[in-house]
């Protein structure tokens, strides 16, 4: 199986990205988050799952060896394929959907194109026990608590959840500085993030 991919973009679309390594292109199908991370003509580092079909092999292209696993895990369910595995990687990060199978949260997972409410509750019952203890989500907000008003306020104009926690993440380091920024200022550090 192909694992990763670390080589240069030489392509990208909204869904789709074709990384040279070593002179050979390799196309794979990706995730939002991995087409917004990489730019045509640098250097770009992939986890990739190969799906093979009797009529294909396809390469699935992701930020991270977490949301590739969970891209495998959704797979596992009766009736679900590759293409609405990876609208689950696209809609929810792996945290948020190891929160909604913990917590049986079958309107979380009908956000997610393709599936019900009937595919939202197969999933739940069988990665239940196989999606991972989730950490405890009040001790996290504990220790950052500016995080659940700057995700509030994100969504609220307009980003989807998986955005606005990734903007989360990339100014958590600001957040926690010196410089003791206030709610507001780490907003506008999470705005800037997601304009770039």
């Amino acid at each position: 199986m192909i694992a990763q991919l670390s080589g240069k973009t030489v392509q990208l679309g909204v869904s789709s990205i074709v990384i040279d390594v070593g002179g050979v292109g390799f196309l794979a199908n990706c995730t939002p988050s991995v087409a917004a991370a990489n730019r045509v003509g640098e250097a770009a580092t992939v986890f990739t799952s190969l799906v093979v079909r009797e009529d294909a092999l396809t390469l699935f292209a992701f930020q991270d060896a977490e949301e590739r696993d969970c891209f495998e895990l959704v797979q596992s369910v009766s009736g679900i394929g590759p293409k609405i595995a990876l609208a689950c990687v696209s809609v929810l990060t792996p945290q948020q959907l190891r929160q909604a199978l913990a917590n049986e949260d079958v309107h979380a997972l009908t956000q997610i194109p393709g599936i019900g409410k009937k595919g939202a509750q197969r999933l739940v019952i069988e990665l239940k026990d196989k999606a991972g203890a989730v950490p405890d989500a009040r001790a996290a907000a504990g220790a950052q608590p500016w995080r659940e008003q700057v995700l509030a306020g994100l969504q609220g104009l307009g980003w989807s959840l998986k955005d606005a926690e990734a903007a989360c993440e990339r100014v958590a380091e600001y957040a926690a500085s010196d410089e003791k920024p206030t709610v507001a200022q780490i907003m506008r550090q999470a705005l800037r993030s997601l304009a770039k």
